[in-house]
């Protein structure tokens, strides 16, 4: 637990959701001594966070229904660029392409401290009927798809943006600087681009000034309105792509035995692939997944391809 009266202690309190506030405070309130003056903040922040409550809902709904894919968070990079500057916070903006970057400094010494959002989109058709569903289409990889906030960055945008506001006011009682992090590319960038985390980092997002610890949250639909989710040491999976070619010999389909079929391989090293996790990895101990997203292979139904590729992730934390 962060101690008491630190930039820590309150900071990481108001990035979460205004329905988790309430339920958040208490918990760090009867868990912790708080003196009068830290207190006092809590109070205050609190106050904020939930008077800021219909303006989050509006940016999450704004957000999602004008989704935008990796690489090309334009109009949201001015959306949050904007924001931040009419809270008076200096702004970065074209950090790893479309990335942006608020700077706030406290009013009193201290450390620096970053909350980290991301805001791109999926390639995802949405199949909602909420009035703010996404309509947004694309091509991506060659083929007609929607686009779809599907992983909740829409969220975790109007949170960042809404613990900004509240931190901006109470800026003269902040002990330190608060860094905040919009990153572009958390899905990943297009084939062939930078991108991401890592070209933010390799730009020095955590630099100037020097990053002494980041934040960052996501939300989880199937969790209880108003709880929280922790556990000690990393909860966010790494994430890798890996790509599988299979290389066959083609033949007519009238003639399956004059050919090496790729994708009669190909499935089973799919269903191989699940045996990873479900027998050779310790679930006990560390959570893990594989899964495979795509499979390419032939150009007619009536002909064996010779190469069949398998494209997928995996996660651990």
């Amino acid at each position: 637990m962060p101690k008491e009266g630190s930039i820590f202690y309150y900071i990481s309190i108001i990035q979460i959701h205004t329905t988790m506030i309430r339920h958040l405070f208490i918990l760090l309130i009867s868990i912790t001594a708080v003196n009068g003056y830290a207190q006092e903040i809590n109070k205050r922040a609190e106050q904020l966070a939930l008077d800021l409550q219909p303006k989050m809902i509006e940016w999450r709904r704004n957000f999602h229904e004008n989704p935008e894919l990796s690489n090309r968070e334009f109009q949201t990079a001015e959306k949050i660029a904007k924001h931040l500057r009419g809270l008076g916070i200096e702004v970065q903006t074209n950090v790893a392409k479309t990335g942006v970057v608020g700077i706030l400094k406290g009013g009193k010494p201290g450390p620096v401290v970053a909350l980290r959002a991301d805001i791109d989109a999926l390639p995802v058709t949405e199949r909602t009927k909420v009035d703010f569903a996404s309509s947004v289409t694309t091509t991506f990889n060659g083929m007609e798809t929607g686009v779809m906030h599907a992983c909740g960055h829409d969220a975790h945008m109007a949170i960042l943006m809404a613990a900004a506001e509240v931190l901006s006011k109470i800026k003269n009682d902040i002990p330190g600087t608060v860094k905040f992090i919009f990153q572009p590319a958390e899905e990943g960038p297009p084939n062939g681009e930078e991108g991401g985390a890592a070209l933010m980092v390799n730009e020095g997002v955590l630099k100037s000034p020097d990053v002494d610890v980041i934040f960052g949250l996501h939300i989880a639909a199937g969790k209880p309105i108003g709880t929280i989710s922790y556990k000690p040491e990393g909860i966010m999976a790494a994430s890798d792509r890996f790509i599988i070619k299979v290389h066959g010999k083609q033949a007519h389909g009238s003639t399956p035995w004059l050919s090496v079929d790729p994708i009669v391989t190909a499935t089973q090293i799919i269903t191989g692939l699940q045996t990873i996790v479900s027998r050779q990895t310790e679930l006990t101990k560390e959570a893990a997944v594989i899964s495979v997203g795509m499979v390419q292979a032939g150009l007619r139904y009536n002909i064996i391809p010779e190469e069949a590729v398998i494209t997928g992730h995996c996660k651990n934390a």
